[in-house]
């Protein structure tokens, strides 16, 4: 980690990556990794890039190649390509915004397969 805390806009850089987890109030685990990534101190926000994953316990994966990721919110998005495998689909687009557990989310443009719920 580089430190860059002395900044006006503070910040700390991980240039060889970084492994994130997450754990919900039942202390199920979901973990982030990418390849490089920049935490901004003030704002929570992490700037995640270069193979890009979230996985859920749930088995839920998205893949990447840039994603922020809000820690205060708890909420991941991207505005690029994804790739969103679930149990029972696998869906790909651009643009993909959703709280860390993926139960509420938004995809932008989509192809692939697709279940809704009712």
């Amino acid at each position: 980690m580089l430190d860059y805390s002395n900044r006006g806009f503070a910040f700390s850089e991980f240039p060889k990556g970084i492994e994130l987890n997450i754990y919900d109030k039942n202390n199920n685990k979901t973990t982030i990794t990418s390849n490089y990534a920049i935490v901004y101190n003030e704002t929570d926000i992490i700037d995640l890039r270069g193979d890009v994953k979230i996985a859920t316990h749930g088995k839920d994966t998205l893949f990447t190649e840039q994603l922020y990721y809000n820690q205060k919110l708890e909420w991941a998005f991207t505005n690029e390509a994804f790739v969103f495998k679930r149990l029972t689909s696998n869906t790909h687009g651009v643009g993909f915004d959703s709280d860390k557990e993926f139960k509420n989310f938004q995809m932008l443009e989509v192809g692939g397969d697709i279940e809704l719920d009712n």
